[in-house]
């Protein structure tokens, strides 16, 4: 208990030097992203360590990390929610998000990647590049992520490979230019290079031209520059004269500054002035160096790739210092000259909602204008309702220190807003209309497994209805409907509807059973080539004739059309510009509120299915409402007249959920796998082994392990890290006498018949086989199936 005391202590003394940010230029928003058990969480402890936050860091094995908070986060040892932390490092301020990896809570990566203007992309070095790690990439590239840093982790295990991780960097696409700055010393003894000692004892800095020694369990470190003429190269070296790395050094520093030069003429122009002697590469300083990869990260023309190990606290000092050297700031991504220079104009998205027990509503927001200060009254453009902020803090995970002020490109808490949703704007309430624009919206990822929702007796019929609303605006990717008098909740998976449940019981203490998972299934559109409908509908409002007149032209969507906010269907105007969310135009123009509720309502449920309908292009030319008339009566018109339009057109297609499937196991188990998933109506992708994987080899690059059947990037012209210097890496595992290869198998499947699949594969393969799932999207099914649905749903 004392411990504990002394703790907390220590917590609130370090946090009174975090609140007062000076400067928007210190301030870096970034988030860390990555594939489940990459070790984000642990780099969070770590990082809260290093920059004394906490004394000691906790352990996600023992339950003791300050972001994974929840109950449920530490039962399972894995990230649910995203948990933001401020972190002072040297004269910065980071505002740190760590964000879950598990695909069932991709929202929580959609958000924070809306507000952040970096990332922290971890690799676990010895799976390389993953499903999910394929994922949160795409998802920092939707929202324009300007900088990255990729930082190659768990370098201390068994089978760590920095050669195949940088290789599936490529492999995967995730950016033609990954550039290492730093190469790990898995041994400053070089007999362990010749018997593959697993670890990693010091990190050198190929920009800052040094080494960090590390020793005394991690605890202490020296940090040794390097030597930078070739007569005191072998002299001055703190390595050994036979260690493998005093030879490879200097060639590796050379390759890495020859790349960068590739997109830096200053650079360039610098290197050419230098001697034509291999050693010159070796004297070029830092401070030359590092304006220059800042320049080229922001334009993010290469990826830096650091590398270490979260748990032993290896390599974290330097991504802390890298982070502040290269990722962007406020500053450099907004599009007004100071936005700080009228600090009454305030502008702020709501990134997040949430809820707690002793806070009530919690709405975290993003300052993208002005300073936002505790008393203002404030404006939800998407809304249309004013509120009046009362209290402001910042969240240290579970703790929270008050605060008066939230300034220009800081991210923080207002507690007690009633209105406000996950992709709200917030403006000065009485400010100038400049500032009353919509900052643009969060997708919310489509919901995959529903269940039924049962109250235990009619007396918590009502409070369990209270909870399902509260629950979803919390977690926008949850959805609740009420279809045939059932209400079913739906989610991104069955861990989702897991911890749905979970929160229902422990946060809002309602009573109710939940029903058997079913997957979600969606209607297309049943028309051939585009249609184009100009239609009136009248009807009688209050004894008077109302008149609605709707100009669409209606057709399926294109492969490549992306309509993420309206739930893959894509709805534009007659200039092609995307139409608002149904769960953003509130607020916005009441007649474009209304039309976009009648056109969501009428696309949310079919009349011959009762399905929600995807893949359908909308394109609105024109609207009209008898003068005089209610605003609502848009949205029943316009409804009403695509409901009939669709139910003259017929029934569309059926679609159902498929996932992609990978699934690692021995070879002796792959037969039965294989035939398992063929039963099982999947698709059988790729084969290979863990050899073709980690060799790196241009074989194995032209049939990239990616499921996206595309070319990898070449790596001609960048340093690629050899092989040995992490000697741990194996591809094969012995077992007694012989060679157990493990084999990498790569399948589609639907999802209806992979939700038990973790025990299928317990079963198959001895409990060794290891698989990882990622949502693959929407399909058509064929005839056979599409009745077997409808006899499913009670429609045939």
């Amino acid at each position: 208990m004392l411990l504990q005391v002394v703790r907390r202590r220590l917590r609130l003394n370090v946090r009174n030097r975090y609140i007062h940010v000076s400067d928007a230029q210190d301030i870096r928003n970034i988030a860390l992203v990555a594939h489940i058990d990459s070790g984000k969480t642990t780099l969070t402890e770590s990082i809260l360590h290093k920059s004394n936050y906490l004394p000691t860091p906790g352990s996600v094995d023992t339950g003791s990390t300050t972001t994974d908070f929840l109950p449920a986060e530490r039962e399972r040892g894995i990230t649910i929610q995203s948990a933001s932390i401020p972190v002072k490092w040297k004269h910065y301020t980071y505002n740190l998000i760590d964000t879950p990896g598990h695909a069932d809570f991709g929202m929580e990566v959609e958000s924070a990647s809306r507000v952040i203007d970096g990332a922290v992309v971890l690799l676990d070095s010895v799976e390389g590049v993953e499903a999910q790690t394929r994922g949160v990439w795409r998802q920092l590239n939707r929202y324009n992520v300007p900088t990255r840093l990729l930082f190659l982790n768990k370098l201390d295990r068994p089978g760590a490979s920095l050669h195949h991780s940088y290789m599936s960097v490529l492999a995967n696409r995730l950016h033609p230019q990954p550039v290492i700055l730093t190469l790990p010393v898995a041994s400053f003894d070089d007999r362990h290079y010749a018997t593959a000692e697993p670890g990693v004892q010091g990190i050198v800095d190929l920009i800052k031209w040094e080494v960090w020694k590390f020793k005394n369990d991690n605890t202490e470190v020296d940090i040794i520059p390097l030597p930078t003429t070739k007569e005191n190269w072998i002299k001055d070296s703190p390595f050994s004269p036979s260690h493998p790395l005093v030879s490879h050094l200097p060639q590796g520093r050379t390759q890495v500054l020859d790349s960068l030069s590739m997109h830096s003429e200053d650079l360039l122009e610098y290197l050419l002035g230098l001697s034509s002697e291999p050693f010159s590469y070796l004297s070029v300083p830092s401070e030359t160096i590092l304006p220059k990869l800042r320049d080229m990260t922001l334009r993010q023309a290469v990826l830096p790739v650091l590398c270490g190990s979260a748990l032993k606290h290896i390599g974290t000092d330097i991504l802390l210092n890298y982070v502040g050297y290269l990722l962007a700031n406020p500053l450099d991504v907004t599009s007004s000259p100071d936005l700080r220079s009228v600090p009454s104009h305030v502008q702020l998205l709501a990134w997040k909602v949430g809820w707690d027990k002793r806070m009530g509503w919690m709405t975290y927001v993003r300052i993208y204008s002005g300073t936002l200060k505790k008393g203002m009254s404030l404006l939800n453009v998407n809304r249309g309702t004013r509120e009046r902020v009362s209290k402001l803090v910042l969240l240290y995970a579970s703790q929270f220190e008050e605060v008066d002020e939230l300034p220009f490109g800081s991210v923080g808490v207002i507690l007690g807003l009633k209105s406000a949703y996950t992709g709200d704007t917030f403006v000065t309430a009485f400010g100038p209309s400049s500032t009353s624009g919509v900052l643009r919206d969060i997708n919310t990822p489509s919901s995959v497994v529903s269940a039924s929702v049962v109250p235990r007796s009619y007396a918590d019929m009502h409070a369990v209805q209270d909870a399902l609303n509260a629950l979803v605006r919390t977690d926008p990717s949850a959805r609740v409907d009420e279809q045939e008098g059932q209400l079913l909740l739906h989610g991104l998976g069955a861990l989702h509807l897991e911890i749905l449940e979970g929160r229902l019981r422990d946060e809002w203490g309602v009573q109710f059973q939940l029903g058997k998972r079913r997957v979600s299934y969606r209607e297309g559109f049943a028309g051939g080539s585009e249609i184009d409908v100009n239609r009136t509908h009248e009807m009688q409002i209050g004894g008077s004739k109302v008149t609605v007149s709707l100009h669409v032209s209606i057709r399926a969507a294109e492969d490549h059309e992306k309509g993420d906010s309206w739930n893959g269907n894509v709805v534009v105007d007659n200039k092609g510009r995307l139409l608002p969310s149904p769960g953003s135009a509130t607020g916005l123009n009441t007649l474009v509120t209304s039309l976009v509720e009648g056109l969501s309502n009428s696309l949310y449920n079919s009349y011959h299915t009762g399905l929600p309908r995807t893949r359908v292009h909308l394109t609105i030319h024109s609207y009209t409402l008898s003068e005089g008339a209610p605003v609502h009566a848009l949205a029943a018109g316009a409804a009403h007249i695509l409901r009939h339009l669709f139910n003259e057109l017929g029934m569309g297609p059926l679609m159902e959920p498929y996932i992609k499937l990978k699934v690692e196991v021995v070879e002796e188990y792959i037969g039965p796998i294989i035939k398992d998933i063929l039963e099982h109506q999947g698709d059988i992708v790729e084969l290979s082994t863990q050899a073709d994987v980690s060799s790196g080899s241009d074989a194995e690059l032209s049939s990239s392990p990616s499921m996206d059947n595309i070319f990898p990037y070449k790596h001609d012209g960048l340093y690629v890290p050899p092989g040995w210097l992490t000697p741990c890496s194996g591809p094969a595992k012995v077992d007694g006498s012989h060679l157990r290869l493990k084999r990498s198998l790569r399948a589609s499947a639907p999802l209806i018949q992979m939700l038990d699949y973790s025990a299928r594969l317990r079963a198959l393969s001895g409990g060794t086989g290891l698989f990882e799932m990622e949502t693959e999207g929407f399909r058509n099914v064929s005839e056979n199936r599409k009745w077997e649905i409808l006899r499913e749903l009670g429609r045939a």
